[in-house]
């Protein structure tokens, strides 16, 4: 969601309890919407909301056609008559149930939500909210007693920790509409479940993933076929990981053929490079342009893959930042061992 926008307030909302199938938990289903107060609001506002940060988008999908995505269909019906949220939100506790077959789901609270005046892509539109709920926190409350104080503790949820959430914007509904999704409890293979299995969900091709495609596949290159095919050291793979990230950060457009010659440079590696770029495509099912915009908020978040590291033995960690020819590697035959030597100016 784009930053947070003061108009966007909570129409309706339905609560249930969803279990974990392969456990024979059950789901306990609310009988109509949730009622509450203003303040309330505000606070779900805040716990459903806050995590979505407006870069990364999807679209809902489906290997036949979008007509077959029950989450897409249901979202149709809410967007076209609001007041049918309740049976939609019945309707997707029971969907989530039935997907939540992993030993290791946790049950919990599913909130279906309807919101005005969302902010998403540059536009204020309606959206559809779904969350879930899993994970409990235990809090300390202090209260008077007599002359002096007590303490009490009790189970609860953590309004800055939302654990899994799906906002669906009534935006571009011919492409499986405009998505952010997030699961911050099950980052790696359990998120399937709710990205994959429950929702139905593909990145939407824009800058934004363009940018992150295109940043794993050099990154991938210098990783893994660069030292297959050519005699490189940890210091080319650094200086070249190196070059990589500053093309990134400094040029607003991403040119495969620019990259190409002011990166890598060498015509047999470029060659290379071409041929993994092909690969790369088939292994991701997903080509990267021969062109696009780069993304900033993309290339910020990926830096963590530029950083170039030598791991020398269980001793000694060298962070490679720059001018390679100050590196020299060697063999020293009277202790039988590997070597650096670093040429520096100043010493911080």
């Amino acid at each position: 969601m784009d930053d947070f926008n003061t108009e966007t307030k909570i129409e309706s909302l339905a609560l249930h309890i969803v279990g974990n199938k392969a456990e024979e938990e059950g789901i306990r289903l609310s009988e109509n919407l949730l009622e509450t107060g203003e303040t309330i609001k505000g606070l779900l506002k805040q716990y459903f909301l806050s995590p979505f940060k407006g870069v990364e988008y999807y679209h809902l999908t489906h290997d036949n056609n979008l007509d077959f995505n029950e989450v897409y269909h249901y979202a149709c019906d809410v967007f076209e008559n609001p007041e049918t949220l309740y049976d939609v939100s019945v309707k997707l506790a029971k969907r989530l149930y039935d997907k939540s077959d992993h030993p290791k789901i946790k049950s919990g609270e599913f909130y279906t939500v309807y919101f005005k005046n969302c902010l998403a892509n540059g536009q204020v539109v309606d959206a559809i909210g779904i969350f879930k709920s899993e994970s409990r926190e235990t809090y300390l409350t202090v209260y008077p007693k007599g002359q002096g104080f007590d303490i009490d503790h009790d189970d609860g949820i953590n309004i800055n920790k939302l654990d899994k959430g799906c906002l669906i914007y009534n935006l571009e509904k011919e492409d499986g509409f405009l998505l952010e999704v997030i699961d911050n409890l099950n980052k790696n293979t359990d998120a399937h479940y709710w990205f994959d299995e429950f929702l139905g969900v593909v990145n939407r091709e824009d800058e934004y993933f363009q940018t992150n495609q295109a940043i794993q596949m050099c990154r991938n290159f210098v990783a893994r076929k660069l030292p297959e095919e050519f005699e490189t050291g940890k210091a080319d793979q650094a200086d070249l990981l190196n070059r990589s990230a500053e093309y990134f950060k400094h040029n607003e457009q991403f040119d495969m053929e620019e990259y190409s010659q002011e990166v890598i440079a060498q015509p047999e590696i470029i060659a290379s490079f071409k041929n993994y770029k092909e690969e790369f495509a088939e292994e991701k099912d997903a080509d990267v342009p021969e062109s696009f915009e780069i993304s900033p908020q993309a290339v910020k978040k990926q830096s963590r893959f530029f950083k170039s590291v030598l791991k020398l033995d269980k001793n000694f960690h060298v962070y490679i930042h720059g001018d390679k020819s100050r590196i020299n590697k060697g063999y020293d035959e009277e202790s039988g061992l590997h070597y650096y030597q670093l040429f520096f100016e100043n010493e911080a």
